[in-house]
């Protein structure tokens, strides 16, 4: 009776009493699949997917609007220091046909007046160089009767105001003066606005105030 329950629980004796496993009961074939994938070590690695070429598309593309970008940029700014400059340049040669338009006016040695006369209507243009060429004659001829000197120093010159091709500059110059009768007199502080016009590529006086 005992060896009848043992067998239904199944297990089986041999000729020699010993029990044995029965291969046909449930469980086994689970058992044995996880003992060999556990006798196989570390499972293996799950392959990584290709990367798509869309993706490789696009960084290509966004790569290139940078590159484009870049270049756009450099070369805005480079337009704008160029133009910097050249607003610069400008301004420097107003500035200066205005001095040199100062020290014209208040340099003059009778000796020469007539080149220091012309040397003032070759910087000058419009109604400025119209007036001082319709009295330039008796100008030299009062000079050079009174032997009359000046020399003029610019001590400040400023650009005040530009439009075009026109811009006003302030002048000062400190102009000492001598003559027959006043040999040795002080130098005299004077104030000009003076109006400076572009005639070709050379800027010229085109009119000459004194202020206060």
């Amino acid at each position: 009776m005992a060896k009848h329950d043992d067998a239904a629980a199944g297990e089986l004796t041999d000729g020699g009493g010993v029990a044995v496993l029965d291969p046909d009961i449930d469980g086994i074939d689970e058992l044995d699949a996880e003992d060999a994938v556990d006798a196989d070590g570390v499972d293996q690695p799950v392959a990584k997917p290709a990367k798509p070429k869309r993706v490789r598309r696009i960084a290509a593309v966004v790569g290139l609007v940078l590159v484009v970008a870049l270049s756009a940029l450099v070369g805005w700014l480079s337009m704008r220091t160029h133009r910097a400059v050249q607003a610069d340049e400008r301004q420097t040669q107003i500035v200066q046909a205005a001095r040199q338009g100062a020290l014209n006016l208040t340099t003059i040695d009778w000796q020469r007046a007539d080149a220091d006369v012309q040397r003032i209507l070759d910087s000058a243009t419009g109604e400025f160089y119209d007036d001082f060429a319709r009295r330039s004659a008796p100008f030299i001829k009062v000079v050079k009767e009174a032997k009359s000197t000046s020399t003029g120093t610019i001590t400040e010159a400023g650009l005040e105001s530009e439009s075009g091709d026109s811009a006003q500059v302030l002048v000062a110059v400190a102009v000492k003066t001598s003559n027959v009768g006043a040999p040795d007199q002080q130098p005299r502080e004077w104030r000009m606005r003076l109006a400076v016009q572009k005639v070709g590529d050379v800027m010229k006086v085109s009119n000459v105030e004194f202020v206060p």
